[in-house]
């Protein structure tokens, strides 16, 4: 389990190029023209985690399974996507089924690739994107509310429950605001966050900002990138600078000549990298590890998960017969080379359900079948 990610924006911001890059593939066509994204998009990219390596070398692994993070290209957004306007939506459903959505903007000035707007303002781009969202999550909610409120009449606890957040988000949409500012107001309780997320609202996702800047701007950011990463910083949102077209590139080199690439760019690692760790962050996610002779894996949980719901990632019938986890902090494992070092300092702990997972713990799950 990584996390999906959809890739939203206006025509030609570098969206498909960014996909094509970052997926190392040529699965979406990236040309000069609105709409040239007309399916979905769907492309998965190992998550690099440098800890991975060094356990595996300890462990002598023959095998090392990263976590995965899926990427969903979707066609280009306009104004009037809500009602249908462009490729409508057709597309704007694919959104509902991820765990984030990125905004692509425009932040780079070239008079060859022309922009639907015919004007470079990164901040407006976004503000079509999110409206068309509302307006499309407007649009759901007003034909649902009324089913729901009827039955919520009737009795039925489950529709008073669904038609009561439906209020406090289409209260929220009405005022142009999304719907994840309830729950940054706290408007939602931790009772209720389970149904929440089952209305599936476009504007309920975590928002990552991508500014596409040009190749000279990719190390530091320019104007366009600072306006936005200020609109994040402002909203709680993550913001990252990536220049598509370096990622282009890097993607067509053998991987051993990158690292000299990047850092004749002054870059110190790709901006996939950057990427994810601002994902991870956006969604609260940590990284815990199984570690073995066969392999060494990476396991992506939201962090807060205990020991038992950690375990059921990798299966179901980890998580129902859990009885123990053998846990060793990442640190312990590779300064006392591994498994039976930390079990001869006394690093190696047995915990129990109640345990809260750490960020980099090295695990192997005890079970009942």
């Amino acid at each position: 389990m990584g996390f999906q990610c959809g890739i939203v924006g206006l025509p030609n911001v570098g969206k498909s190029t960014l996909f094509n890059a970052l997926t190392q593939t040529a699965a979406a066509q990236a040309a000069n023209y609105p709409f040239c994204t007309i399916e979905p998009n769907v492309g998965e990219v190992a998550v690099p985690d440098a800890r991975l390596d060094e356990l595996a070398r300890i462990a002598k692994s023959k095998e090392i399974i990263p976590t995965r993070l899926t990427f969903v290209d979707i066609a280009g957004l306009v104004k009037g996507a809500s009602k249908g306007e462009g490729l409508g939506n057709q597309f704007l459903a694919t959104i509902r089924e991820v765990d984030a959505v990125a905004y692509v903007l425009r932040c780079f000035v070239d008079d060859d690739i022309t922009h639907v707007e015919n004007r470079i303002d990164p901040l407006a781009d976004a503000e079509i994107v999110e409206t068309e969202l509302m307006l499309a999550d407007l649009d759901s909610l007003e034909k649902r509310a009324a089913a729901a409120e009827k039955k919520a009449k009737a009795g039925d606890k489950e529709a008073k429950q669904l038609f009561d957040l439906m209020h406090v988000a289409l209260e929220l949409l009405r005022e142009g605001k999304p719907a994840r500012i309830a729950t940054a107001q706290g408007k939602i309780s931790a009772e209720d966050m389970k149904a929440w997320e089952g209305l599936n609202l476009l504007t309920s996702k975590p928002v990552l900002y991508v500014c596409n800047v040009e190749e000279a701007s990719a190390a530091t950011g320019n104007e366009h990138s600072k306006a936005v990463e200020t609109r994040a910083k402002a909203e709680g949102a993550q913001s990252v600078v990536i220049s598509a077209r370096i990622e282009e590139e890097i993607a067509q080199l053998p991987a051993e000549d990158r690292k000299e690439y990047l850092e004749t760019l002054g870059l110190a690692e790709p901006g996939l990298a950057r990427l994810i760790r601002s994902g991870y962050a956006l969604l609260d996610l940590i990284t815990y590890f199984t570690v073995g002779p066969k392999e060494t894996r990476a396991w992506t949980i939201t962090r807060g998960t205990r020991a038992p719901a950690a375990a059921g990632v990798i299966h179901t019938d980890f998580e129902k017969g859990f009885i123990r986890a053998e846990t060793i902090a990442y640190e312990d494992y590779v300064k006392l080379g591994g498994e039976q070092g930390a079990k001869d300092a006394g690093k190696m702990r047995l915990e129990g359900k109640e345990y809260v997972v750490q960020d980099g713990d090295v695990m192997h799950f005890r079970f009942a079948n």
